[in-house]
C-alpha cells in the first residue's frame, strides 16, 4: 500500500516562511510574560482520562483523543464500557494539565504562582479557517491569587504582546460567569438548567436574540421565563454604566461586589494599557467551559471574524485534585489565529538580517571554496543569514526560489574568476 504524502485531516505541515513568524512570536510571547513575572513550565501532552473527561472541559471533552491501554492491559475481549479500553487521552487544553501540575507541585512552587506554557493541544473538531486538530496553546495562569489583581494582570500582558506583534483597534470583552448565573436566577430559571441555557446563549452572535428565543421555547422553557431573560440583553451599552444598570435590575441575585469588581478590573487596564484596544462588558459572553467561577475575557478582531483568545477565573478546579479551592485565574492567546492572520498581512519579523545566498559553480577548488566559505562566516558574524549553495542548470529558477524565500542579495562564483 502507498505512503499517503498528505498529513492526518486537521493537521498541518508548517512551511519556512511560516516558521520563522512562529519561532519570532514564541520569543515575543516568552520575553513579555516574563517581564510580567511569568514563569515557563511544561506538562506531559498526554493526560489521565478520568482528568478530561471530568465534566469540566464543556464541549471539548467530545472532542478527545483517546489513548487505548498498551500491552497485557489491553483486554478487548473482556471490555463491557470504554474505561476498560482507555486510560489516556491527548490534551484538549493546558488547563487541566496546569491544575494537576500545580496540585501536585504547589509545595515547591511560590504563591501565588505565575506559570506561562505554551504547548500542542488536539480537539478531534471539523477543521475550517483557523481551527484545526492540532495546534498550539499559548496561556499564561497565576494560580494562588483570590483578587482581581490576577484578572489585571493577564489582561495588560496579553495586551502588550499583542501591540508588541502590531495587533490595534481590537476588543477585550469581558463578562462573569455569577452575573450569567444571576440573569438566569433573576429570570426565574432553575438552576440545573443553568449550563442548557448558557450554551444556548453562546450561540447569540450566530443565531441573534430571535434564534437564542426560539431555541429556548423549543427545549421546554417557561415563555415568561425567556421573555424576561431576553430582555436583559435588549439594553444598550457595553461600558461600566452598562454593568450598574445590570447590577441594579438583577438587585439581591447579583452580589454588588461582582459587578463593582468587574468595573475595577475594566478600568484599571484601560488606565494602565499600552496597547490600542478597548475594553467591552458583554453579558452574552459565555465562555464554554463550565470550570470557569467568576470574571470571563475574550479578545476579538474584526479581521479573523472572531475569537483569538480568552480566558477567566477557575477557582474550584484545583480543588478536584487536591480537596482544597485555590484561586487560579488565566488568560490563552489562540497562537494559531495571530499567526494565520500575520501570515495573511505579509508580516516582516523585524529586525532579521539580511538574507544573502552565495551560489557556487560545481567542482569549485578548494582553494577558492575556502575563500567562499571565509566570505559567508563573516557575514553572518555581521548578522546576515547566508546560504551557500551549488549552482544549477535552471539558475533562473533556482533564483527565482531564493528569491521568494525572501532572499535580497545573490551572488555567483566560478571557478575561473577572482574571488
Amino acid at each position: 500500500m502507498a505512503m499517503k504524502k498528505k498529513p492526518v485531516t486537521g493537521m498541518k505541515d508548517i512551511m519556512p516562511r511560516e516558521m520563522e513568524i512562529r519561532d519570532y512570536c514564541i520569543g515575543q510571547i516568552k520575553e513579555t510574560y516574563r517581564s510580567f513575572g511569568f514563569s515557563s513550565v511544561e506538562t506531559p501532552c498526554v493526560e489521565h482520562i478520568e482528568n478530561l473527561s471530568g465534566g469540566h472541559g464543556g464541549e471539548n471533552e467530545k472532542l478527545i483523543f483517546k489513548i487505548l491501554k498498551r500491552g497485557e492491559k489491553l483486554k478487548i475481549d473482556e471490555a463491557k464500557e470504554e474505561l476498560d479500553l482507555v486510560d489516556g487521552g491527548l490534551r484538549y487544553d493546558l488547563t487541566v494539565p496546569l491544575s494537576r501540575y500545580y496540585a501536585n507541585n504547589a509545595n515547591d512552587l511560590g504563591s501565588p504562582f505565575k506559570a506561562l506554557q505554551m504547548g500542542n493541544v488536539w480537539r478531534a473538531d471539523r477543521p475550517q479557517r483557523g481551527r484545526y486538530r492540532q495546534f498550539m496553546q499559548c496561556d499564561i495562569d497565576i494560580l494562588g491569587e483570590p483578587t482581581i489583581l490576577a484578572e489585571i494582570e493577564l489582561i495588560l500582558a496579553t495586551t502588550t504582546l499583542l501591540g508588541k506583534l502590531e495587533f490595534d483597534n481590537f476588543t477585550i470583552r469581558i463578562n462573569d460567569r455569577r452575573i450569567l448565573k444571576a440573569m438566569a436566577a433573576y429570570s426565574g430559571f432553575s438552576e440545573e438548567s443553568y449550563d442548557n441555557v448558557f450554551i444556548t446563549l453562546d450561540k447569540m452572535d450566530k443565531i441573534g436574540l430571535d434564534g437564542v428565543k426560539e431555541e429556548l421555547l423549543s427545549a421546554g422553557y417557561a415563555e415568561d421565563a425567556v421573555t424576561k431573560y431576553l430582555a436583559l440583553f435588549s439594553e444598550d451599552g457595553h461600558d461600566t454604566a452598562a454593568i450598574r444598570a445590570l447590577s441594579q435590575t438583577l438587585g439581591e441575585h447579583l452580589p454588588a461586589e461582582v459587578s463593582e469588581n468587574l468595573i475595577t478590573i475594566i478600568e484599571s487596564v484601560e488606565g494602565a494599557k499600552s496597547a490600542d484596544f478597548k475594553m467591552s462588558f458583554d453579558p452574552t459572553l459565555v465562555r464554554g467551559m463550565s470550570y470557569y467561577t467568576g470574571p470571563i475575557f475574550e479578545i476579538s478582531m474584526d479581521e479573523y471574524g472572531g475569537s483569538v483568545g480568552g480566558g477567566g477565573r477557575y477557582d474550584e478546579m484545583i480543588g478536584r485534585f487536591t480537596g482544597q479551592d485555590t484561586p487560579a485565574c488565566g488568560f490563552s492567546i489562540g497562537f494559531e489565529r495571530i499567526i494565520m492572520l500575520l501570515l495573511e498581512r505579509d508580516f516582516k519579523v523585524p529586525g532579521a538580517g539580511k538574507k544573502i545566498a552565495y551560489l557556487v559553480e560545481k567542482n569549485m577548488p578548494a582553494d577558492k571554496m575556502a575563500k567562499i566559505l571565509d566570505k559567508a562566516k563573516q557575514a553572518r558574524e555581521a548578522g546576515e543569514t547566508v546560504s551557500v549553495a551549488i549552482m544549477k542548470k535552471n539558475k533562473k529558477f533556482q533564483k527565482d526560489q531564493l528569491t521568494a524565500e525572501g532572499y535580497a542579495e545573490i551572488t555567483e562564483f566560478f571557478s575561473d574568476k577572482e574571488i
